[in-house]
């Protein structure tokens, strides 16, 4: 495992790996790491010659500073982690380092992708999150690049970015990784208070129970049930919940059999904000 700091140190070393004709698989992350980074690590493995792990806290996708300051950072640990997972290359680049002394974010359209779901509540995140990306995919160079789909809708816009800027990746996306109690892996949950981790798989629960209430009910109607179960729920504070088509994610009226949809939420449990989704 080696580890590198500078970016053109990266790309020189890289620069052979690509002259020998192998392929690169990419897993940008932003640390504390769990299991949900490895199965993305394991994914890469078994499709590429070669894994690269990025562990870097993006500030230009921190609408909320006080968030930027709290995301847990655990350099020591991940990089131990990683040794256990037999990663071959991790990039751990400073703010300065990657963007060059200059922290800022570009501007994107993704056709109205970004105006959904978290564009709505987290003013910049995604043109933080877009820059970020094409910045490392210009550093890695990856043949693949894998995205967990709890975070579905940056899935979906790395796609687009992909797709608008001819760059020359393939995305792939991976299934949520979950807890035995159905809590959605996320690098957030260590900062969850007991009564709060016990409250949370309630969130994954209510998911589960739109999929029977579609069959029965309209889309309004079901959204309207669920708004109703956190409104009475002494822990957790519903933020938002929608039902989407994948590729727009678009609320329609009503279901297209012929279109795949899916119900994203995000739920405040105390000062942690917690984001999940289930394909309908």
């Amino acid at each position: 495992m080696q580890v590198f700091k500078k970016k053109s140190a990266l790309k020189h070393y890289l620069s052979f790996i690509k002259e020998q004709n192998q392929q690169i698989g990419f897993v940008p992350t932003m640390g504390a790491l769990h299991n949900g980074h490895l199965s993305l690590i394991e994914a890469s493995k078994k499709n590429n010659d070669i894994t690269v792990v990025s562990i870097f806290v993006n500030p230009t996708q921190f609408d909320n500073k006080e968030d930027l300051k709290k995301y847990p950072k655990t350099l020591e640990k991940d990089l131990a982690l990683l040794k256990t997972a037999n990663c071959d290359i991790i990039f751990t680049p400073t703010a300065e380092e990657i963007y060059d002394n200059h922290i800022d974010s570009s501007s994107f359209s993704f056709d109205g992708l970004e105006d959904q779901m978290e564009g709505k509540f987290r003013s910049g995140h995604f043109n933080g999150m877009a820059t970020i990306v094409q910045k490392f995919f210009e550093i890695v160079a990856p043949t693949n690049c894998y995205f967990g789909e709890k975070d579905f809708q940056q899935l979906q816009i790395v796609q687009k970015l992909v797709q608008k800027n001819n760059i020359p990746v393939h995305i792939v996306g991976c299934p949520i990784f979950r807890e035995k109690d159905g809590l959605a892996m996320s690098s957030r949950n260590a900062r969850l208070t007991k009564e709060e981790r016990t409250a949370v798989p309630f969130i994954y629960e209510t998911l589960k129970k739109i999929k029977k209430k579609l069959s029965e009910n309209t889309i309004n109607e079901t959204l309207l049930f669920v708004e109703n179960q956190f409104a009475k729920h002494p822990v957790l504070s519903l933020e938002y919940i929608t039902i989407a088509e994948e590729k727009t994610l678009l609320t329609p009226e009503k279901l297209d059999v012929a279109k795949k949809h899916r119900a994203f939420i995000a739920v405040n449990a105390g000062m942690i904000r917690l984001i999940d989704n289930i394909s309908l």
